[in-house]
């Protein structure tokens, strides 16, 4: 009899996606270690930057700016890029908890049977109820928007202080060297929930889970 055709499992692509990968890696890394003066030299200039100690700038990576986007960018400048760093890792962070908790099943009353992922925008869009639902989400972050914001004259600190003279949850009390580690505390959660949520949603799209128990959101 003839034999069974022995067809590819999904599982044998990724093995061979994963190996194409790796190997790409080791020749990027290759290349990389022949080339040390201009690494060396590019290092250089970093450390001579004027935000070479500014928060946030730590090992491994020390001052991370591969594209230059910071040279002869004056303080204004910098301090501008910061507050935008700063404003995208909070909202990456409630993204990162709120993917997270519908992907475990908790819902609002009354939503039961809206998909988790980013398919609950479609979902919600398809109803008169999921419509209001996203008319006062759009309500709530204009208000955000207006309220988060930096009021001279209010004794804010530094970008992304948005205490305006009213919040201060013992802020004030702390010293200058424990601001500074709350401060880059945020920074590296802010930079890990960027990543993080990006991820999670290039691996819904994709139909690739990387939950717990292989759970897919969206489906």
């Amino acid at each position: 009899s003839t034999p069974a055709r022995r067809t590819s499992s999904p599982f044998h692509h990724h093995t061979k996606f994963t190996m194409k990968i790796a190997v790409l890696a080791t020749l990027f890394a290759s290349a990389a270690a022949f080339a040390p003066a201009s690494q060396h030299a590019a290092t250089t200039a970093l450390s001579a930057s004027p935000y070479a100690n500014e928060v946030g700038v730590q090992a491994p990576l020390g001052l991370y700016d591969p594209f230059g986007l910071l040279e002869g960018v004056p303080q204004e400048g910098f301090d501008t890029l910061r507050y935008i760093e700063l404003k995208h890792g909070r909202v990456s962070m409630l993204a990162v908890v709120g993917y997270l908790t519908t992907a475990a099943g908790i819902r609002f009353p009354g939503a039961g049977d809206v998909p988790d992922g980013v398919k609950a925008f479609a979902a919600l869009a398809n109803s008169d109820d999921g419509k209001n639902v996203l008319l006062q989400m759009t309500a709530f972050f204009a208000l955000a928007e207006i309220v988060n914001r930096d009021i001279p004259g209010t004794g804010n600190e530094h970008p992304g202080d948005f205490r305006n003279g009213a919040l201060d949850f013992g802020w004030g009390k702390l010293s200058d060297e424990a601001k500074l580690t709350k401060r880059a505390i945020e920074l590296n959660n802010g930079r890990a929930a960027m990543m993080g949520i990006a991820g999670l949603v290039t691996h819904e799209a994709i139909g690739v889970s990387v939950l717990p128990g292989g759970y897919l959101p969206g489906q």
